[in-house]
C-alpha cells in the first residue's frame, strides 16, 4: 500500500477520480469555519483619520499694493521695444497716468473678487511707506486671527534688494523708499499669504524665510532669558503660518514679449481661463484648429460660475485638473493645507500650477513657499490642452452661425479611467489619479450616479480607499447629496454612507447636525427597499446613536425604535442583526428610549430573536436586552418587573451553543447585577455562607496522573491551564512530570496571553478556597470555590429554573452565572468570574459592620417546580440532583485589574453565628450604582482609595464593533474559496484529490479481502493512558487522548507531533473524539464525562493549538467513575452531531445554527454507551448499559420516534454500529461478547457470533468488515465477518516480546485495513495488514 509521501508526487490523476472527488467533497458542508471562529471577536483598530480640518481659515482682508508710476521706467531694468505693457489687461498708456493708475487698481481687486467677493478690499496705490504701514496694521487689526492677503506689484520700482527690501515712493514721487521686508512680517503679523509680481522676486522669499528664522531665534531668547533686553520689546509675532508666492526665481526677469500682459503671473493667478486660452492661441500647435484668432477668444459665451455654458464649463475642467494634479504630486498634508482649508488659498495655488506652466515657457521659475515639485509636466495637461482644442474648434460655427454648444467628452472619459482603474487594477497598487475629477463630477446631475457607483465600487476596496476619498475632501458633497430626493441615488448614499461610517464613526455628529439622519430612517421604513440596503441605512443609524445623546435623541424622534421592531422578523440575517444592535444602542443609558421601546413592548419582540437560528443574531438580541435593563435611571416596581422578565428570558441561553453568544449573556447579565447590586450581595453571602459549611469529601489517592478514576467532589485543581482560546498549550513533557513542572511555574502578571514556546507551560497557582486567603490575590472566589458552590449548592437542577416565582430571581440569576463561570471556553468563564467575584467582593466589604443572619430565611421562594423545559431526571440512589455541570476551562488565571492599592492582607471575614443578613428589603428600591448598602459610610472609612471593581457598566465584548467589521471589508470582491485561481482553493482542490486516492487504494486492498491484521507499523509510549484514539480519515496522523490531555502521533513516521491540554476540570475525563471537517480542514471535537464539548484548530502542525469552540452539550450529566461518560456521532453531510451518555435523551445538535434542534428521549433508565447514525435514513441507533439496543427515526415526534427496541444482549453494549449503505444493517456488541446483526425492519437479530468475554473495547471497520474486540486478560482478537479469527494479538513486537497491556481503547481506520489498540500500560501501538496486500 503507498502511503501519503508517495501519493503526493504520482503522476496527474484520472478524470474520472476527479470527477469523484468532486461530487463527495465538493458538496459537504463545513462545520465551524465562519468568520466567527476564525477571527477573534473585537473591532478593526481604528485609522487615524487626519481628513478632518483642523482649523479652516478664511482670507478675509485683502491688500493691494500697486507701484507702477505710470510712465516712469525704473531705472534698473532696460526695456525692449516693443514691450509688454499690460496691466490687469488695460494698457496704461491709453489714458491719463492717474486715470490709468485707479483703473488698474479697480480692475485688479474685480479680479479677485472672483474667487473671494466676500473679503474687505483695501487698494495702496503708488504708496509711501508710511500708508502701507497704515494699511497692513489696519487690516491685521480688524482680521484679527483670520488669514491676510499682500499683493505687490513692482514693475514701476527697482528690483527688491539682497538686503532684504522692497521699493515704494516718497511723498511726491522723487525718490524709490526702500521698505523691509522685517517690518512688513511685523505689520501683516500671521496668518498671511504674499504674491510678489517683479523681477527677481525669488529675493524676497529668500530675505523673508531669514527674517522668520531671525524672530524665532527672538522668541526663543526671550523665553529662556526674561531679563534680556529683547524680553522688554513687545514680542515680533511669529511668521510660521505665511504662504508666498512669487512671480520668478531671485536671478530672473519677468518676461517682456509684447504678446503678453506685464503681470503676467497676476493674469494667471486672477484669470486664469483667458491667460490659458490665450497662451494656447500663441503656441504653434494652435494652427491645427482653424478659425480660432485672439479676437474670437474674448468672445466665448457664458460665464465662468456656470457650468452648462463654454466659459463655465472650461473653468469647471480646469479646477478638476489643477486639483488632480495638486492631489496627485502633493503630500498628503501639504494639498490639506493649501487646497483644502482656504477657498482664496487653493484657488490661488490651483491657478499657480498654470503660472508655473505657462512662465517656465518663458523662462521664468515661479517661486512659492511652501515649495511645490514641479507640475508643468503633468500628463493632465494634455487632458486640459484637449479640453481647449474641443471648445475651441466650435467657436466659429456657434458664433457666426449660432449652432449649439456640444459638451465637453472630459469628465466622462475621465470616470472611464477610473473605472479602468477598478476594474483591471491588483491589489497593491498607487490610488486612482481621477479621484479628485470624481469628487468635481458629483456637482454634476448628468454623470452623478455613474459617479456616485464608481466611488462605492472605489469605497469598496477597503478602509484605506475611505481614508483616501475622505482626504480628497469627498465628505461634505455625500453629506450635501443627502437632501436630494432622486430615489435613484438611494442605494448607491446609503452603501457610501455605510462605508464611510464603518471607517469614520466620528461623522455621526455632522449627520445629525445635517439631519441626515432623516434621510436613512426613511430609507429604513421603505419596504421596496431591498433587505441589504436597508441592513446598511439600519448599520447606518446604529453608528449615529452609539454612546452619542444627541443621536439618540434625534434617532427616538425620528420613529426609530417603532421602524427596528418592524423589521426584527426580515428573512434577511444580517438585518435582523443590525436591527437588535441598532436598539441597544438607542437605549444605552437613553431612559426615554427604553419606556419608548416598554410601551411597544420591545423586549417581548426581542425574545422571538433569542432562538434564531443565526448566532449572531442571537447574540445582538442578547446584547438589546442586555441594554435594555442595563440603564442606570431610578427603578419603579413596573421597570423592576421587566428586569426580571428579561433576565429570566436570558437565563434560558445558559446553554446556548456559541460562546459568542454566551459572553454576551455575561455581559447582559452584568448590566443586571450593576443595576440591583444589594440584592446580588445578599444571595452572594449567602451562598459563600453555605459553600463554607458544606464539607467537600477528602479526595482518594489522584496523585498518579494514570489513575484512570476521577474523584467525585474534589476541588478542580488546574492540570495545565490554556491561557485563553487562543493561544494553547503545547505539552513537552509527558503526563507524569506534568504535576511536577507547576510547583516551578510562573505566574503570567499582565493577564494577557503569554507566549508559548514548545514547553512553556504557563498556569496560575492554584488558589486555595478559602475567602480571601492572602495568597490568592487575584479573586476573592476562587474558581474552585465557585466551582463547589454550582456543584454542592441544595438547589434544584437549573432547568426548572425558568419560570420561578419572583423573590428569587437574584438567586436564580446568581446560579446561572455560578453555571457561566465553569464555562468549557475560557473567555465566558473568565467574564463570569470577573462579574461574581465582582460581587462577592462589594458583598464581603459590605458585610464587614453587620452581621449574617441564618441563611434559611433568605430566598422564601416557592419550591421550584420542574417546567417542560428540561429534561431532568432524579438519579437512582436517590441522590439530590446536581445543577447542571459545565465545569471546565480552570480561570484562576485572568487579567487582574488594573488597580492594585488594596491592602496586601485584607482582614479574613468570619461571620458571626445567629447574626442578621442583610435582608433584601433593607435596601431601597432605587440603589445607587456603587452604593455600598444602607447607611454604613463611617465604618468603611478603612477601605483604601478606589477599590477594585471587576465589573464595570461599561463591560462588553466586541461583538458590535466587530460586526461593524464587515461594511469597512470589500463586500463585491468574491471570496478567496469562490476565486478559482487563489490560494486556497488550490490547496483544497489538493486535499480532495488526496481523499480520493486514500478511498480508492484502501477499497482496493479491502476487496481483496484482509486475511491477517497482526503487522505492527507502529509503538510509541504515551504520555498518558490512551483513553480514546481517532485516526485521521485521509492524513497519517492519530489522536491519542488521555484523560484530560491529546496527543497526536505521525504514525507512518513514528513521531509525536503535539501534545496539549484539553481544558477540562481534574475530576472529569475526555471520553470521546470525532474529527469535523475531516475530507477538509480538520477540527477535532472532544467530549467530557460531564457533557463539555470542545473544538480545536491548528493541531500537529507548527501552530500553536486554538480551541474553536466549546459548549455544554449535555446538562445534566454527572462525571462518574463506571459511567458511559459522554457518547458522540458526527454527520458530515448535515452537519448534525448526536450526543448523550449518562442521560436518558439523546440531543442533537445542529453545528451550522449552534443551537440544539431535537432532544430524543431514550425512554431507558440506563445511560447510552455508544450512538450510530446514518443521514440517509435519518436513523439513529443507540447502545444501552441495560444491554438493550434503540433505533430512532428522528424524523417524528419524540413519542413516537423510538422505533424499534432489540432486548437480546444480557449485559452493557459496548458498541452499536450502524452500516452506512441503504440496506445497513446494526451491529452490535455487549459486554458478554456477543454480537448481533439486526436488520432495521425486522424485530429479531438475523445473526450470532460468539467472540471473548470481559471486553473492555471493541471497534467494527466500516469498510472491510472486519471487527476486534480488546479484552481486560490482554490481548486482541480480530475477526472477520463470518466470525472466524484471523488474528490474535498478544505480545508487542521488539521489546523483548513483552505482553500488551489491559487494553483500554481500540479503532479501525476508516478507510485502510489498521487498527489502534491502546493499553493502560501507556503504549500505544498501530496494526495491519500483512505488506504483501498493501
Amino acid at each position: 500500500m503507498k502511503m501519503d509521501s508517495e501519493l503526493l508526487h504520482s503522476p496527474a490523476v484520472g478524470l474520472a477520480e476527479e470527477e469523484e472527488a468532486d461530487m463527495n467533497d465538493w458538496k459537504l458542508p463545513l462545520a465551524f469555519m465562519k468568520k466567527r471562529h476564525s477571527e477573534k471577536i473585537e473591532g478593526s483598530k481604528a485609522l487615524a483619520q487626519s481628513w478632518r480640518m483642523k482649523d479652516r481659515m478664511k482670507t478675509v482682508s485683502v491688500a493691494l499694493v500697486l507701484c507702477l508710476n505710470v510712465g516712469v521706467d525704473p531705472p534698473d531694468v532696460v526695456k525692449t521695444s516693443p514691450c509688454a505693457r499690460l496691466e490687469c489687461w488695460i494698457d496704461p498708456l491709453s489714458m491719463s497716468p492717474q486715470k490709468a493708475l485707479e483703473t488698474i487698481g479697480a480692475n485688479l481687486q474685480k479680479q479677485y473678487e472672483n474667487w473671494q467677493p466676500r473679503a474687505r478690499y483695501k487698494q495702496s496705490l503708488d504708496p509711501t511707506v508710511d500708508e502701507v504701514k497704515k494699511l497692513c496694521t489696519s487690516l491685521r487689526r480688524n482680521a484679527k486671527e483670520e488669514r491676510v492677503l499682500f499683493h505687490y506689484n513692482g514693475h514701476g520700482v527697482p528690483r527688491p534688494t539682497v538686503n532684504g527690501e522692497i521699493w515704494v515712493f516718497n511723498k511726491n514721487y522723487t525718490q524709490y523708499i526702500p521698505l523691509s521686508i522685517y517690518d512688513l512680517q511685523t505689520w501683516m503679523g500671521s496668518p498671511s499669504i504674499f504674491v510678489y509680481d517683479c523681477s527677481n522676486a525669488g529675493i524676497i522669499v529668500k530675505s523673508f524665510k531669514q527674517f522668520a528664522l531671525q524672530r524665532e531665534q527672538e522668541l526663543e531668547v526671550a523665553a529662556i532669558n526674561p531679563s534680556h533686553p529683547l524680553a522688554q520689546m513687545p514680542l515680533p509675532p511669529s511668521m510660521k503660518n505665511c504662504i508666498q508666492l512669487a512671480a520668478c526665481e531671485a536671478s530672473e526677469l519677468l518676461p517682456m514679449n509684447p504678446d503678453l500682459p506685464a503681470d503676467l503671473f497676476t493674469s494667471c493667478l486672477t484669470t486664469p481661463i483667458k491667460i490659458a486660452l490665450r497662451w494656447f492661441c500663441m503656441q504653434k500647435s494652435a494652427k491645427l484648429v482653424p478659425g480660432v484668432t485672439l479676437d474670437l477668444i474674448e468672445k466665448i459665451p457664458g460665464r465662468l460660475n456656470d457650468r452648462r455654458t463654454p466659459l463655465g464649463e472650461l473653468n469647471w475642467i480646469f479646477t478638476a485638473i489643477t486639483d488632480t494634479i495638486a492631489w496627485n504630486v502633493l503630500p498628503r498634508d501639504l494639498f490639506q493645507k493649501l487646497f483644502r482649508q482656504d477657498l482664496l488659498v487653493a484657488s490661488l495655488f490651483r491657478n499657480f500650477l498654470l503660472a508655473e506652466r505657462i512662465m517656465r515657457s518663458y523662462n521664468c521659475t515661479p517661486v512659492s513657499s511652501p515649495r511645490l515639485p514641479p507640475t508643468y509636466m503633468h500628463a493632465m495637461w494634455q487632458a486640459w490642452d484637449l479640453a481647449v482644442d474641443i471648445c475651441l474648434s466650435q467657436l466659429p460655427t456657434i458664433i457666426e452661425e449660432g449652432t449649439a454648444f456640444r459638451h465637453s467628452p472630459f469628465f466622462a472619459e475621465q470616470l472611464t479611467a477610473f473605472q479602468v482603474w477598478l476594474t483591471m487594477g491588483v491589489e497593491n497598487r498607487n490610488p486612482p489619479e481621477q479621484l479628485p475629477i470624481v469628487l468635481q463630477v458629483l456637482l454634476s446631475q448628468v454623470h452623478r450616479l455613474r459617479a456616485l457607483d464608481l466611488l462605492g465600487r472605489f469605497l469598496d476596496l477597503g478602509p484605506w480607499a475611505v481614508s483616501l476619498a475622505l482626504s480628497v475632501g469627498i465628505f461634505p458633497y455625500v453629506l450635501k447629496l443627502l437632501q436630494s430626493s432622486a430615489r435613484e441615488l438611494r442605494p448607491l448614499l446609503v452603501f457610501i454612507w455605510a462605508k464611510i461610517l464603518a471607517v469614520d464613526s466620528s461623522c455621526q455628529a455632522d449627520l445629525v447636525k445635517d439631519n441626515g439622519h432623516k434621510y436613512f430612517l426613511s430609507v429604513l421604513a421603505d419596504s421596496y427597499m431591498p433587505a441589504e440596503h436597508r441592513t446598511m441605512a439600519v448599520f447606518i443609524l446604529a453608528v449615529i446613536v452609539n454612546s452619542y445623546n444627541t443621536g439618540q435623541e434625534a434617532c427616538l424622534q425620528g420613529n426609530l425604535i417603532a421602524n427596528c421592531l418592524e423589521q426584527l422578523s426580515d428573512p434577511h440575517p444580517l438585518l435582523r442583526q443590525w436591527v437588535a444592535i441598532c436598539l441597544g444602542r438607542i437605549w444605552q443609558n437613553f431612559d426615554p428610549a427604553r419606556w419608548c421601546g416598554v410601551r411597544d413592548s420591545a423586549h417581548e419582540k426581542l425574545y422571538t430573536l433569542l432562538s434564531d437560528p443565526i448566532p449572531e443574531v442571537r447574540c445582538a438580541a442578547v446584547f438589546a436586552l442586555g441594554t435594555f435593563v442595563g440603564n442606570s435611571a431610578e427603578r419603579t416596581d413596573h421597570s423592576t418587573t421587566i428586569d426580571h422578565n428579561v433576565a429570566m428570558m436570558l437565563a434560558q441561553l445558559i446553554n446556548d451553543g456559541s460562546p459568542v453568544v454566551r459572553k454576551e449573556l455575561v455581559v447582559a447579565l452584568s448590566h443586571l447585577v450593576v443595576q440591583y447590586e444589594s440584592n446580588f450581595c445578599t444571595v452572594a453571602l449567602q451562598f459563600i455562607e453555605e459553600e463554607k459549611n458544606y464539607t467537600v469529601p477528602s479526595p482518594a489517592n489522584t496523585a498518579e496522573p494514570g489513575n484512570l478514576t476521577p474523584v467525585r467532589d474534589s476541588p478542580a485543581i488546574p492540570r495545565l491551564r490554556s491561557v485563553n482560546s487562543y493561544t494553547n498549550i503545547r505539552a513537552a513533557t509527558t503526563a507524569r512530570n506534568l504535576n511536577k513542572s507547576l510547583q516551578n511555574l510562573n505566574l503570567n502578571e499582565e493577564g494577557g496571553p503569554a507566549a508559548f514556546s514548545p514547553g512553556n507551560l504557563s498556569t496560575s497557582s492554584s488558589a486555595s478556597s478559602t475567602l480571601g486567603s492572602p495568597d490568592n490575590d487575584e479573586y476573592i472566589l476562587s474558581f474552585e470555590t465557585i466551582d463547589k458552590m454550582r456543584r454542592v449548592s441544595s438547589y434544584s437542577s437549573l432547568n426548572s429554573l425558568i419560570g420561578v416565582s419572583f423573590n428569587s430571581v437574584y438567586t436564580q440569576i446568581w446560579r446561572v452565572l455560578l453555571h457561566l463561570a465553569a464555562d468549557p471556553f475560557p473567555e465566558v468563564s473568565d467574564l463570569a468570574m470577573k462579574v461574581l467575584n465582582s460581587i462577592a467582593y462589594k458583598a464581603t466589604m459590605n458585610a464587614r459592620p453587620q452581621r449574617i443572619l441564618d441563611s434559611g430565611s433568605l430566598t422564601q421562594s416557592a419550591p421550584a417546580s420542574p417546567t417542560s423545559k428540561g429534561t431532568h431526571i432524579h438519579q437512582a440512589g436517590g441522590s439530590p440532583p446536581m445543577p447542571s455541570t459545565s465545569s471546565s476551562s480552570l480561570t484562576n488565571e485572568v487579567p487582574k485589574p488594573p488597580t492594585r492599592e488594596q491592602p496586601a492582607t485584607r482582614p479574613p471575614y468570619t461571620p458571626t453565628l445567629g447574626g442578621q443578613a442583610p435582608h433584601s428589603h433593607q435596601f431601597p428600591r432605587t440603589r445607587k450604582m456603587f452604593d455600598k448598602g444602607p447607611e454604613q459610610a463611617a465604618e468603611d472609612g478603612d477601605e483604601p482609595g478606589g477599590h477594585r471593581n471587576y465589573i464595570s457598566p461599561a463591560l462588553q465584548t466586541g461583538l458590535c464593533d466587530w460586526s461593524a467589521k464587515y461594511f469597512a471589508q470589500p463586500v463585491m470582491k468574491i471570496p478567496e474559496e469562490h476565486d478559482l485561481e487563489s490560494q486556497v482553493r488550490m490547496e483544497r482542490q489538493w486535499r480532495f484529490l488526496r481523499n480520493t486516492r486514500v478511498r480508492r487504494q484502501s477499497r482496493g486492498i479491502t476487496q481483496r479481502g484482509v486475511s491477517r491484521l497482526d503487522d505492527q507499523i507502529f509503538i510509541n509510549r504515551n504520555p498518558g493512558v490512551p483513553s480514546v484514539v481517532k485516526f485521521h480519515p485521509f492524513n497519517t496522523c492519530i489522536a491519542v487522548a488521555d484523560k484530560d490531555s491529546i496527543c497526536f502521533w505521525d504514525w507512518e513516521k513514528g513521531e509525536r507531533l503535539d501534545y496539549f491540554y484539553n481544558g477540562n476540570p481534574r475530576y472529569t475525563r475526555i471520553t470521546a473524539m470525532e474529527y469535523l471537517n475531516g475530507h477538509d480542514c480538520s477540527l477535532l471535537l472532544t467530549a467530557t464525562d460531564d457533557g463539555a464539548l470542545r473544538i480545536w484548530k491548528n493541531f500537529a502542525d507548527q501552530k500553536n493549538p486554538e480551541m474553536v469552540t466549546a459548549w455544554q452539550g449535555l446538562s445534566d450529566m454527572l462525571p462518574t467513575t463506571r459511567g458511559a461518560g459522554m457518547v458522540v456521532d458526527w454527520e458530515q453531510e448535515t452537519g448534525l452531531l448526536m450526543t448523550s451518555g449518562d442521560v436518558r435523551v439523546i440531543r442533537i445538535w445542529d453545528t451550522d445554527r449552534e443551537m440544539k434542534v431535537q432532544d430524543i428521549p431514550t425512554g431507558a433508565d440506563s445511560c447510552v454507551t455508544s450512538l450510530s447514525c446514518d443521514s440517509q435514513r435519518s436513523l439513529i441507533v443507540a447502545g444501552l448499559g441495560d444491554g438493550s439496543v434503540r433505533v430512532f427515526d428522528r424524523r417524528m415526534g419524540p413519542n413516537e420516534c423510538r422505533v424499534m427496541t432489540y432486548r437480546e444482549h444480557g449485559a452493557w453494549v459496548v458498541k452499536a454500529h450502524l452500516q452506512k449503505e441503504t440496506d445497513g444493517h446494526i451491529i452490535s456488541v455487549s459486554v458478554n461478547g456477543d454480537v448481533r446483526f439486526f436488520e432495521p425492519r425486522s424485530p429479531d437479530s438475523i445473526n450470532v457470533l460468539q467472540t471473548v468475554k470481559g471486553l473492555t473495547a471493541l471497534d467494527i471497520h466500516p469498510q472491510a468488515n472486519l471487527f476486534a474486540c480488546g479484552s481486560m486478560n490482554q490481548f486482541i482478537a480480530v475477526y472477520n465477518a463470518n466470525g472466524d479469527v484471523i488474528s490474535n494479538i498478544k505480545y508487542y513486537d521488539g521489546f523483548m516480546g513483552q505482553r500488551i497491556g489491559a487494553i483500554s481503547c481500540l479503532a479501525f481506520h476508516p478507510y485502510w485495513p489498521h487498527l489502534a489498540v491502546g493499553s493502560n500500560d501507556y503504549y500505544m501501538s498501530i496494526y495491519s495488514a500483512e505488506k504483501r496486500l498493501r
